[in-house]
């Protein structure tokens, strides 16, 4: 019974976390006059404020003295907040440019490029299924390049920074709270700086906006790091196969405000991309729910091998040598 309330919390986490990444093309218009450059300096300085205060509650503060230690984890660290500041910053813009459908079309591509990456860069083997997934993928991107004039950079780089951020985030092995301290840890004095040299030239709206505004701006760390909290509360209680098809939810309500709320064009060949790109989607979830499928079936399989092996260990006799059959009796 905890297990399966466990399984339904977790759920709820998870749909809270890709919720709110999906709901958050309504909150970065918010901001404006701020343009995208100062919005992503205060999303990183105020992230390190809402998540540096959730470390002093948890007390969670001896992993700082082992990371100084391993100077190629740290590399690895300025790695990932180089490729997400230029994630963070893109999405920004897109947004507010009225670009909500194409950033949108960045998050659905991106675990077809993180399967692309797994081959080119880790050597991974690819089944069938998967191969067809990436190639149909591809056919949409170029489907939408025609259609544009030009390929979709603004979905592409999203995709490709996320993916080598998922990369990079999996050879660091931090905990969600934790790579992001550490991350915007790396952010804060550029981001900070920046913010000082607007203020000083006059072209900041912090505190010029009025009240709200500065209060929306400082909110930009809790935007950040509450789905976060979420999404760490849900991978512990949810198999990973459930996040897989929960990850869709936050390119699916961007989509549908792009559509519907922001009123972002969607001419034939947009649609003809998306299509394809949603029939490589369904391809590969269908392929990853059919492997997990069997690996549970053979993981049973081996677990009755196992209690039969077992249960015949424990006939055998205490002088060590196993009972004779018990013999067959002729047919004739």
């Amino acid at each position: 019974m905890k297990a399966i309330n466990d399984q339904r919390t977790g759920l709820l986490y998870g749909i809270g976390a890709y919720g709110m990444w999906g709901l958050v093309p309504l909150f970065w218009p918010l901001l404006k006059p701020a343009g995208a450059l100062e919005i992503l300096a205060h999303r990183m300085v105020w992230s390190l404020a809402v998540v540096g205060i959730a470390l002093l509650a948890l007390r969670r503060w001896g992993w700082v003295k082992e990371l100084i230690r391993q100077p190629r984890r740290l590399g690895l660290i300025a790695v990932a907040a180089t490729v997400i500041t230029v994630n963070w910053g893109l999405y920004i813009w897109a947004v507010n440019n009225g670009q909500v459908v194409e950033a949108s079309l960045g998050y659905f591509i991106n675990p077809l490029v993180t399967i692309a990456m797994g081959v080119l860069l880790l050597k991974e083997r690819l089944r069938p299924a998967q191969w067809a997934a990436v190639g149909v993928g591809f056919a949409a991107v170029l489907v939408l390049a025609v259609g544009y004039g030009k390929p979709p950079w603004i979905s592409l780089i999203l995709a490709f920074s996320f993916a080598t951020y998922g990369l990079v985030k999996k050879k660091v092995n931090l905990g969600g709270v934790e790579s992001l301290a550490a991350e915007t840890a790396i952010q804060f004095l550029p981001a900070l700086g920046y913010l000082i040299w607007i203020g000083s030239h006059g072209d900041a709206t912090f505190g010029v906006q009025g009240t709200g505004h500065a209060a929306l701006l400082a909110a930009t760390g809790i935007v950040t790091a509450a789905p976060l909290v979420c999404f760490g509360a849900a991978a512990i209680r949810v198999p990973l196969s459930t996040l897989g098809l929960l990850q869709y939810l936050a390119p699916v309500f961007q989509f549908g405000l792009g559509v519907v709320y922001f009123h972002e064009a969607m001419p034939p060949e947009r649609w003809a991309g998306f299509s394809l790109v949603w029939a490589a989607l369904a391809l590969l979830t269908w392929d990853a729910l059919r492997t997990a499928r069997r690996g549970r079936a053979e993981a049973q399989a081996a677990a009755v091998r196992a209690q039969g092996q077992a249960q015949a260990q424990a006939q055998v006799p205490t002088g060590g040598v196993a009972a004779a059959p018990a013999p067959v009796e002729p047919t004739g």
